[in-house]
């Protein structure tokens, strides 16, 4: 073998389409990519494989939380990536962006706070498991 790859392509298990919109909160599982429209949050379930693809035309509205996060789309609230944060050409995220490790290329806009999670454990898990 001439290459070895790095690291195995991202299995995409589900997909909202260009043409989908959903109005309403969504969780999940593995990889999830998005085309169309949400409104309400996106937040994968305690997964650390989880990854959430938001194309071109994609746009949230409402927070966003996964493990990896690609982004060339448009996210209006706060984004939370636990593990990786690739913000390519044409993304634009406005509101508190909070990461372990961050890859933006140029053209992407971020309107907001840039707040690096340091520890094991991701912040919003600490706040919940104190009490």
């Amino acid at each position: 073998m001439m290459f070895a790859k790095k690291k195995s392509a991202p299995t995409i298990d589900s997909l909202i389409g260009a043409g989908a919109s959903v109005d309403g909160n969504l969780r999940f599982r593995g990889g999830l990519r998005i085309d169309g429209h949400v409104a309400g949050s996106v937040v994968a379930e305690d997964d650390p494989s989880a990854m959430l693809v938001l194309s071109e035309s994609a746009r949230i509205e409402g927070p966003v939380r996964a493990a990896h996060l690609v982004v060339s789309g448009t996210i209006e609230g706060p984004v939370q990536a636990d593990d990786m944060l690739e913000l390519l050409p044409g993304a634009r995220i406005t509101g508190e962006v909070r990461y372990r490790s961050m890859e933006i290329h140029p053209g992407a806009v971020v309107e907001g706070a840039l707040v690096h999670l340091e520890g094991d454990r991701p912040a919003l898990s600490l706040a919940v498991s104190q009490g």
